[in-house]
Parts: structure tokens; sequence; C-alpha cells
């Protein structure tokens, strides 16, 4: 492998490629992480959506499948936050991946007992604010990212961040070959991270009839939405977006409401952490009660599509570069793919 692919993100990480499967929910399961993992990349478990009782079945189900490092993605404003970082350090996980920059006492708990710590940013002051208080690495999102996302595109947020920070940057929305990862390491990024692609492979979870509908997409069959919980997201233009965008606000709400008990059921998380996570939403978010309530329709929306096949009623998240995908390699085969493409690229340029 030519030197220069050899990454900052490789040595931090201890991976073989400086390749990142990010921790999306319902889709970044056990199954898919490790497969990550033991194809030389970094697996990230999706722990959102996960009860604590199943969060430590998955670290173990992970961990019987590789010894390979991995990380795993928690929500920093979830009542429990620092108990999962406790199993974290106790089970021996690599990377404590943050969908939300964690508070700097909570950064400083995962340092202080050897974790690698990775929010994922969207600006480059979240950037600067997050590396100022210890981070190891960002994970930085351009606009055609899948879920949710800014508005400034990658090929200009990334070198507006790399220029910013001095830990190592990994630059995510928009890549899904080798040409990607040479031009991000182009841009100073020690790495890419996908979302998108890795959700259309065959060791992701997501029904084969959403796949296909995924694969029958284009570049301009996706839609940025506040419609689905209030915060900007880049979704599929199907089925129930479309719906949405049409119902009006009492239904809109009345849906919410019933999906929230619905996931209180599946989940079994407590009315009290509900409500007081739904308190910390709309203080930390700034939204309005309703948007709060809409957020209820999220996980139910999400799992309906991605793991019961139902695109027709549920909700797809997507990168732009959904358009420029025609196959479901393994990820073993994607990886290997990307590296060599990389290396193609790199002789050409004669490097």
């Amino acid at each position: 492998m030519t030197a220069v692919l050899h990454t900052r993100a490789c040595e931090l990480f201890g991976v073989k490629y400086p390749i990142v499967q990010t921790g999306m929910g319902y889709v970044s399961d056990p199954a898919l992480t490790a497969a990550t993992a033991n194809a030389g990349g970094l697996g990230i478990l999706s722990a959102g959506l996960l009860s604590y009782e199943e969060l430590v079945t998955a670290i173990e189900t992970i961990q019987a499948k590789t010894d390979n490092p991995f990380g795993v993605n928690i929500r920093a404003d979830q009542p429990d936050v620092e108990r999962r970082i406790d199993l974290l350090i106790s089970t021996g996980v690599k990377v404590a991946s943050f969908a939300l920059a964690p508070r700097q006492d909570l950064i400083a708990k995962c340092k202080d007992a050897g974790l690698v710590v990775v929010p994922s940013i969207g600006a480059r002051r979240h950037a600067e604010k997050v590396a100022a208080w210890g981070v190891d690495a960002v994970i930085v999102q351009g606009g055609e990212g899948g879920g949710h996302t800014g508005g400034v595109p990658t090929s200009l947020l990334l070198p507006q961040v790399v220029d910013a920070v001095d830990i190592p940057v990994i630059g995510a929305g928009g890549f899904f070959d080798g040409r990607g990862l040479v031009a991000a390491l182009s841009y100073g990024a020690a790495g890419i991270a996908m979302g998108t692609r890795f959700l259309l492979t065959t060791d992701s979870p997501v029904a084969q009839a959403v796949k296909e509908v995924y694969l029958s997409k284009t570049v301009n069959d996706t839609v940025l939405t506040t419609e689905v919980d209030g915060v900007p997201q880049r979704v599929l233009r199907a089925g129930t977006i479309d719906r949405l965008l049409r119902t009006s606000g009492p239904g809109r709400l009345l849906r919410a409401a019933r999906n929230g008990v619905a996931f209180q059921k599946i989940s079994g998380t407590r009315w009290s952490d509900i409500i007081r996570e739904g308190l910390a939403m709309k203080k930390s978010r700034d939204l309005t009660w309703s948007q709060v309530v809409m957020a209820a329709n999220a996980p139910m929306l999400y799992r309906a599509a991605l793991l019961e096949g139902r695109p027709d009623i549920g909700v797809m998240a997507t990168g732009q570069v959904v358009g420029l995908i025609d196959d479901l390699p393994s990820c073993r085969e994607l990886i290997d793919r990307i590296m060599a493409e990389a290396e193609d690229v790199l002789r050409r340029l004669g490097a």
C-alpha cells in the first residue's frame, strides 16, 4: 500500500485503512460493524436507539466476530450517557463516537480511560470548539451527506476545518470510491467516512426491497427537510416524505404522538426518560413543542423502512451519493476496491 494511504487516522484508530463506516440508526448493527472491522476499516456501532442492555449484547456480539478495533456511536444527550461510557471503557471499545458534541467533562472522562473520542461536526466553529476541549479527531460532514446535516458542501467545509484544527479530520458526505478518498487526502483529511455506501452492502441489515429502492434513485432524488423531527436532514424523496410535506400540522402531530407510544413499547424506554430527553431536546436544539412531538416520528419511520422493508410508510436517510451507487458489494469487497482505486489514482498522478 502506498505510504500516503496509511494516515494519522490509521494510527489513531489502530486500523489498516483510512475508511470509517458511520454509526447509522437501525443500520450500523453488530454484523455491519464487525464486517467493516474485519475488512480493515473502522466500523462504528450505532447505539443511539439501543437500550443499555441491548448495547451490552451488541458489544459482546461484535467482539465475538472480530478482534479488530471498532467504535460505538452514542448520544451525548442521553440520560445514561455516563453509564454507557463506563461500559465502553470496561469492555475495551477503542473509539467513542458522538453525533452531537459531548460535554467537556465527558470528553475528559473518555480520554482519561484511554478511549479515542471522535465527534461528528458540520461547521468549522464546532470543530474548533471540540478540538479545544481535547477530542482526538473529528468527522466533518458536508451538506450532501445523509441524515442530519448542514448546508456547506464537503468540498468547502473539509479544507476549512483542516486549516482550523491540528487533529486528524475525517471527511464525510459524498464519498463512495477511491477517487473520493484521494480527493479527501488532497484537502488534508486523514480519511473518509461513509454511511450510504455501507448501507448498500450485503453486510447491511437493511431489507433487500429497500436497498433496491435506494439503487433506483438519482442524485436529484433526495431532499433536505425538517419535516421528520424538526432538524434538517437529508432523506430519499419517497413515500412518507411526500405525504409529510402535504400533511397539516394537527395531522402530523397526531401521527407523531401515536408513533411515540409505539416506540416506547418497542424500546422499553421509561416515559420519564422520554420526557426528560424531550425537554433536553427542546432546550439544546431550540425547538418548538410541535417539533419535539414531531421528533417522536423519527425512530418508527426509520424502523419501518430500514428493518421492516416498508419504504412506502417509512423514511430513508441518504446522502446525494446514492445516485452514484449501483451495486451491493460486501464490506471487504467495497474496502478492497476503494483502496485499489486509490492506488490507481495515485499512480496516474505520479505519486
